[in-house]
């Protein structure tokens, strides 16, 4: 027998498929031979149908299923448009359906009549066009965190990856936070590494730099600082659309590449032996690898890209700065991003102003600084000064109080209060 047969529970019963020319000519043969349409289809495996259709054209014909569109018969057009508004969600297609087109059909129908829409969604949610910059163009910059043992304990590491996207050298650096702070001692760290800056620098929609990225109007709004931040280096900030992280393929693959093989495994026994490892590995691996999609040396590479570099050298950081304004706690504190900071107990309840910079905190008080300290690089840790608890009950004596306490005096002459005794001492 030739064809194709089923199996399972509907084995025996032949289905209607397209035959070839030369098998319908044989079926006419057949036919003419006096051979029942059950037998023909039978020797061809295909349904009695089938061959009755091939018999009644008498010749080969296209076979072509003629949809059953009921309801839905001619809305492809508007079921396409609104399943791709919708990201997908026929449920919601169902809806708009019944609202607008007062069609009232289930979830089933409209899943059916969706189905080769969503394979184009799908298809489309997947694609990544791959595309290259000019040299000196774009650099690619997000932050990837991990877990990294270090000195026997556990600690959350963000690490700041930045890519240039014509010769795809990287620069890596590693930070107890994401906030804003980082993303700028990030960036200069990165020009530095370079030695300038691209004319555009393309990120996700992080929180400290993007305050608003509608995934529908394409409208965005990049937080003031940051703005400022970038016309003080001269560049131009893009960022990807919302959930379509893959326009920023470069540095997302570069983020991978530094957690899996810079960090993975690695134990170290300090922060600095961390960055020291980092700095060694960008020099010796990251720069000196044959990169998979150029097929070059990033470092050689770069030796093309760097004189399309905006230079930077000799201009001075940013240096992102805070002012804000506390009141004193009972604690003889102020807080800053959860942190506690130490000012002199004399200043509970005041309100003083605060300068965040250059990782240092200052308080300031009238027209002097009253308490200044290393910023906390976690949250909820208190920083304290001990001398600024001098003279609290329970807290540290002033130096030198000691020797300076006076000694008891008499308010009297001795012979008076020896009269009053009834004798002499």
């Amino acid at each position: 027998m030739t064809g194709c047969e089923d199996v399972g529970p509907w084995a025996g019963r032949p289905r209607a498929q397209m035959k070839k020319s030369d098998e319908v000519e044989a079926m006419l043969h057949l036919r003419a031979l006096g051979w029942g349409l059950g037998r023909i289809a039978r020797e061809f495996g295909c349904s009695k149908n089938t061959v009755r259709r091939y018999v009644a054209a008498d010749g080969w014909m296209a076979y072509s299923r003629q949809a059953d569109g009921g309801k839905l018969g001619d809305q492809e057009a508007w079921l396409k448009e609104r399943f791709f508004q919708h990201h997908g969600n026929a449920e919601v297609v169902r809806q708009d359906l019944v609202r607008e087109q007062g069609i009232d059909v289930s979830l089933r129908t409209v899943e059916r009549a969706v189905a080769p829409f969503r394979r184009l969604l799908t298809a489309e949610a997947k694609a990544t066009v791959r595309f290259e910059t000019p040299p000196g163009r774009q650099l690619q910059v997000d932050f990837g965190q991990r877990r990294v043992p270090i000195a026997d304990e556990l600690v959350r590491v963000y690490l700041f990856v930045a890519t240039l996207g014509y010769s795809r050298r990287c620069y890596v650096a590693a930070f107890r936070h994401e906030r804003q702070s980082s993303w700028f001692r990030g960036f200069e760290g990165a020009f530095r590494h370079f030695g300038g800056v691209t004319r555009e620098v393309l990120i996700d929609n992080p929180r400290p730099l993007v305050v608003i990225h509608d995934a529908e109007t394409r409208e965005v709004e990049f937080n003031h600082r940051f703005l400022a931040f970038a016309a003080y280096w001269g560049f131009r900030p893009r960022a990807c659309a919302p959930y379509r992280a893959r326009t920023k393929g470069k540095d997302e693959r570069g983020v991978g590449y530094v957690k899996g093989n810079a960090i993975a495994g690695h134990r170290f026994e300090s922060w600095a032996g961390m960055e020291a490892h980092l700095g060694w590995w960008q020099r010796e691996i990251a720069d000196r690898r044959r990169h998979g999609t150029t097929g070059e040396v990033p470092l050689e590479r770069f030796a093309r890209e760097a004189e399309s570099l905006r230079p930077c050298a000799g201009r001075p950081p940013f240096g992102q700065l805070r002012e804000l304004v506390r009141t004193v706690h009972a604690d003889c504190a102020v807080v800053v991003d959860t942190n506690a900071y130490s000012v002199p107990w004399r200043l509970i309840g005041e309100r003083v102003r605060v300068e965040v910079s250059g990782g240092r905190v200052r308080v300031h008080h009238g027209a002097g600084v009253v308490a200044e300290h290393v910023e906390h690089p976690g949250r909820h840790g208190r920083v304290t000064d001990r001398a600024h608890l001098a003279g609290v009950v329970g807290g540290p004596r002033p130096a030198g109080t000691e020797a300076a306490r006076p000694k008891p005096a008499l308010l009297r002459p001795l012979d008076e209060y020896a009269a009053v005794a009834g004798g002499s001492f």
